[in-house]
């Protein structure tokens, strides 16, 4: 074989080899920073590409994805000469890939410098209470600080969060016995209000209660009087009905006259049995007969006087026998 066909085999093979190693395709979210001759030419995005060989240069890879940096707690003082321990997190993205390359020599270095001074600067100027509460303010303030001084180097910080803020332990010692008497004093509120409540509702009751008894009782007596006014009422019409059966019979003036005896002789024993009872009870069981015959008799006369006193002696032998 001629060496002629081999050398131009080998030239075609080495300056294949050379075009492919200049062929470069960039990914999503990436660019390349291209220099011709030492200096910027351009950034190529996503697609291929080929570059000239041994005149361009890819000088740097950027991922254009929002990284994240998170630093180690670092000690600040507060307004009240208070030391803690802040770690921070923050969420940047490369918006300019020459900015970024050419702007500041190590640009994550420099963004953790940046974001210690200006947590310091900060934080000095509040107290112990307003860095615990305050948080959304802090993380404000230094997103925007960050944000303007890192836009020449072609970067945007999106967010900063502070991950933990340590207080000394003396302090976060205080804290916790408030907490925990906060956290009793809303016990005991919270326990007053349910025996307060328990308190009106078993007053709610009673009272409930009692208006349901006062009512049943309301009920009671009311129905007792109708039946007593019922009662009354029937008395009242028998006693109508028979006067009426009478005055239909037209009864003589022999049967009125035995009707008005009768009448008359139960009303006295009536008196008379009263009289007795009251009198022995006044007297006692030693009380003499013959004085209450001689007390019936200037009573009642001395022809019913006398009846009254036979009657008397009887029941009272009968007693004694």
């Amino acid at each position: 074989m001629p060496i002629g066909l081999i050398a131009i085999a080998a030239l075609a093979v080495i300056v294949l080899l050379i075009i492919v190693s200049n062929i470069h395709i960039v990914q999503q979210s990436r660019a390349y920073v291209i220099e011709r001759l030492g200096a910027f030419s351009k950034v190529w995005q996503v697609g291929i590409h080929v570059k000239v060989p041994f005149i361009e240069r890819v000088a740097k890879k950027v991922s254009l994805k929002e990284q994240v940096l998170d630093y180690p707690p670092q000690p600040v003082i507060t307004k009240d000469n208070v030391t803690m321990q802040i770690d921070t997190v923050i969420y940047f993205q490369i918006t300019d890939p020459k900015l970024y390359t050419y702007g500041i020599e190590h640009p994550m270095v420099a963004i953790e410098n940046l974001s210690a001074t200006t947590l310091r600067n900060i934080i000095g100027d509040l107290e112990l209470d307003q860095c615990l509460t305050s948080r959304d303010l802090i993380n404000g303030k230094m997103r925007t600080i960050l944000d303007e001084a890192t836009d020449p180097w072609g970067i945007k910080v999106n967010r900063v969060e502070l991950k933990n803020i340590l207080p000394p332990r003396e302090i976060q010692s205080a804290m916790e016995k408030q907490m925990k008497a906060e956290r009793e004093r809303r016990e005991a509120i919270l326990r007053a209000e349910g025996e307060k409540r328990a308190a009106i509702l078993e007053a709610e009751g009673e009272k409930e209660s009692a208006i349901l008894r006062a009512d049943a009782k309301k009920q009671q007596q009311i129905l007792e009087a109708e039946g007593e006014a019922e009662a009354i009422l029937k008395v009242q019409t028998a006693t109508a009905e028979g006067i009426r059966l009478i005055n239909e019979s037209m009864p003589s003036d022999a049967v009125l006259k035995i009707k008005a005896l009768e009448a008359f002789a139960a009303a006295a024993n009536r008196e008379f049995d009263g009289l007795i009872t009251a009198l022995y009870g006044i007297n006692g069981p030693d009380a003499d007969p013959l004085d209450l015959c001689f007390w019936l008799q200037n009573r009642y006369g001395s022809t019913q006087g006398a009846l009254r006193a036979e009657l008397t002696l009887h029941w009272h032998r009968s007693g004694e026998g």
